[in-house]
């Protein structure tokens, strides 16, 4: 066996570990899988590259994986800038070169992680897209009910702004997630962490409603309090490309200005609760995030709009 398909096997063991030891999702270990795989075609590219940068009588490649080196990590960010790849890009492949290189060291692959010794490059850290509370009401009340994919999208939708869980969240969901009398539902997480998040009620009657308005199919549908909570239009479980598309399709028909994806929809119902004064670690909770500082990012967004307010308020600037 050759050296690239030692690694590219190290690679496939690396991915299927994330997926049966640590429960990523299969969108996660397709983006790991797929970041990896772009550092291995970059290194098979540039193997005279050794240690000190010069060239050897034997090509890194065909050597030994210890002589993977910081220095030929740091050369592959080099080359993701120059293609004018985003900083978050970026650090997103490094941390996937760093993850997979610390598994080799942790099974005694590798003597050490050489991804530990690059930095990190400094990251811009954005303000969330979100939506004002007219806008949100907007959306959600320009939803036609009178069809049975109405009533869906507006449980869907109603769903996603009242809970603030995420998209893959949405669409895992099962009916028996759903407690009806006491208004909240189970969600398998991240990392298949599992979290109770409170779901109000006009997001429990469009709920109903849909599942309700689901008789009169028995085939596709044979019990409409179990089974997948929201379907497409063959009785199958919604994905999260087709919700992104009719939340699309809605905010344009609604005649909002911005797009909007599922993701704006959570970091809507952040903001919105920070705005009424919750406990930044109470939100934290809901979005089920495992750090505090994910949260706070929605805490700039409170405060920029608090200082637009001042400015625009205070005689003496």
């Amino acid at each position: 066996m050759n050296a690239t398909n030692a690694l590219a096997q190290l690679i496939d063991s690396f991915v299927d570990y994330l997926a049966a030891e640590k429960g990523y999702s299969e969108h996660t270990c397709r983006a790991y899988m797929r970041d990896l795989k772009d550092f291995l075609s970059y290194f098979i590219a540039n193997r005279e590259l050794t240690m000190d940068g010069s060239e050897g009588e034997t090509p890194v490649w065909e050597r030994d994986i210890e002589q993977v080196s910081a220095l030929m990590i740091r050369s592959y960010l080099g080359f993701l800038h120059k293609q004018r790849n985003k900083k978050t890009s970026i650090a997103r492949k490094l941390s996937a070169i760093r993850s997979f290189f610390g598994y080799l060291e942790k099974h005694g692959v590798i003597s050490r992680n050489p991804a530990t010794a690059v930095l990190t490059p400094k990251q811009e850290k954005p303000i969330p897209s979100y939506l004002t509370v007219d806008d949100a009401f907007r959306l959600l009340d320009s939803i036609e009910t009178e069809t049975l994919a109405g009533k869906r999208n507006r449980a869907m939708l109603e769903t996603l702004y009242s809970t603030g869980i995420r998209v893959s969240e949405l669409v895992g969901l099962d009916v028996e997630n759903v407690d009806f009398e006491g208004r909240v539902i189970r969600v398998l997480g991240k990392g298949s962490v599992e979290r109770i998040v409170p779901i109000g009620k006009k997001a429990v009657f469009a709920i109903r409603d849909y599942r309700e308005n689901l008789r009169g199919n028995p085939e596709k549908v044979p019990d409409i309090w179990k089974g997948p909570l929201i379907l497409n239009k063959n009785g199958g479980r919604l994905t999260d490309r087709s919700v992104a598309r009719i939340l699309d399709q809605t905010a344009r028909a609604a005649g909002l200005t911005m797009p909007v994806s599922p993701h704006d929809l959570r970091h809507t119902f952040a903001t919105h609760l920070l705005d009424a004064g919750l406990d930044l670690r109470v939100v934290q909770e809901l979005l089920g995030h495992r750090q505090l500082s994910t949260t706070q990012k929605y805490t700039h967004v409170s405060i920029d709009r608090l200082m637009a307010a001042y400015d625009k308020a205070h005689p003496r600037k």
